[in-house]
């Protein structure tokens, strides 16, 4: 792929989202041509991703007042969606962008919101993400930590599931500020003292790259630093948001594994003598299986889009200034409802493929079951379970979900 060109993408009209989900969907096709290679052989998708980023697409949700697109939850979630579609890995390995200029855009100064927004703009690869951890009692516990010395501000800790740092030039990174606060701390990839090692060996996503990043006493500019204010007291559209994505993400695996499927069905299958027809595509079984496939992507599509027209709603309430907890408890509950159909429909459909034919499915050659790989793997980014628990909770007793979880 070419080589980026980092020229000011242009500033924001009233078609951009338009003309930027018809551009994901190009985008995405282009994608899905290597996916299949790209999985086979591990090659990672470092050309890809700067050409992402030169596209203009990863700056889709800078604001308009900065000179942005802007573009709405609804078409964020299609781009995504498109890419997805496209190759997961290389869509999940550059999404962390799209949290990372949200928490900007909510607790960045003026001063760093118009230094992280231009960043975007221009092409840059704030594409690093870290915030987990191995190790602790519970998943989320952390112990990387921002202190302050005489020498200045210092960053301490290792993080896993580093998606995205390894093809970045800046990172996100989820900190503790002293001792009772939190801070999400801007590190460039370059700086001495962070090191990002390839060493993911996921069974799917096998090109995200999601390994180790590690800070050791990395120096710390104070605008680098983005104290998070009432931390675990204060609802934002963060996790909602960064659900949504990953809906989007599963709904796109099943999209690419449905389609795939209709190709299968077409020209690889061959019915069984007991179906009576010369033609897999006219096996009642087939029909069948390729129809349920449909149904599932394509409701799990729904309501993802469903789930982002909520949020559109309550993130314009948040930034008006008035109380948008109820709207932002709302729209959590509906995302959840998407993340738990769009994780369910991609695996079940992913598996599905195999219904559709004989053994000449399982080929290493046809590699279909990295769509079952990807599914597996990137599902197990959240427990789906608690979506379903908290959903039901919020309709049985109105209860809405709580405040600075994964719901």
């Amino acid at each position: 792929m070419a080589q980026p060109s980092l020229a000011r993408i242009p500033s924001s009209s009233p078609h951009d989202g338009q003309a930027l989900v018809a551009l994901s969907a190009a985008f995405g096709e282009k994608l899905a041509a290597g996916a299949a290679a790209r999985d086979s052989e591990r090659r990672l998708p470092f050309a890809e991703i700067r050409e992402l980023a030169a596209s203009g697409l990863l700056a889709a949700r800078v604001p308009a007042e900065y000179g942005g697109p802007e573009v709405s939850m609804v078409d964020y979630a299609r781009i995504i969606l498109n890419l997805a579609k496209g190759d997961p890995n290389v869509a999940q390995a550059a999404a962390p962008v799209f949290p990372n200029v949200e928490k900007v855009r909510i607790y960045g100064s003026e001063t760093q919101k118009r230094r992280y927004f231009d960043l975007v703009l221009d092409g840059r690869l704030f594409t690093g993400n870290a915030a987990a951890e191995r190790g602790g009692k519970r998943i989320g516990d952390m112990t990387t930590r921002v202190t302050r010395n005489a020498g200045g501000y210092r960053l301490n800790g290792r993080k896993y599931y580093a998606t995205g740092t390894l093809f970045a030039e800046y990172v996100l990174v989820t900190s503790h500020l002293g001792d009772d606060s939190r801070a999400a701390v801007i590190v460039p990839t370059d700086r001495e003292g962070v090191t990002v090692t390839d060493d993911w060996d996921g069974m799917g996503q096998r090109t995200t790259a999601s390994g180790t990043a590690v800070f050791d006493n990395v120096r710390l500019d104070p605008d680098e630093i983005m104290p998070i204010p009432a931390y675990g007291q204060r609802r934002t559209y963060e996790g909602a948001y960064a659900q949504l994505m990953h809906a989007a993400l599963d709904a796109g695996i099943a999209l690419a594994a449905l389609e795939d499927g209709i190709r299968y069905g077409r020209d690889g299958a061959r019915p069984l003598p007991e179906a009576g027809v010369e033609r897999a595509a006219d096996d009642p079984y087939v029909l069948h299986t390729i129809g349920e496939m449909a149904i599932q992507t394509h409701a799990a599509v729904a309501l993802v889009e469903r789930g982002a027209a909520l949020l559109d709603r309550a993130v314009e309430v948040f930034f008006s200034g008035k109380d948008a907890d109820r709207l932002l408890g709302e729209a959590s509950i509906a995302v959840a409802e998407a993340k738990f159909l769009s994780s369910e429909a991609s695996i079940k459909v992913s598996e599905m493929i195999f219904r559709i034919g004989g053994a000449s499915a399982t080929s290493r050659q046809r590699n279909l079951d990295r769509h079952w790989r990807n599914a597996r793997t990137h599902t197990t980014h959240d427990p789906v379970a608690y979506k379903a628990r908290a959903v039901g909770d919020f309709y049985l007793n109105d209860a809405l979900p709580p405040i600075n979880t994964k719901i």
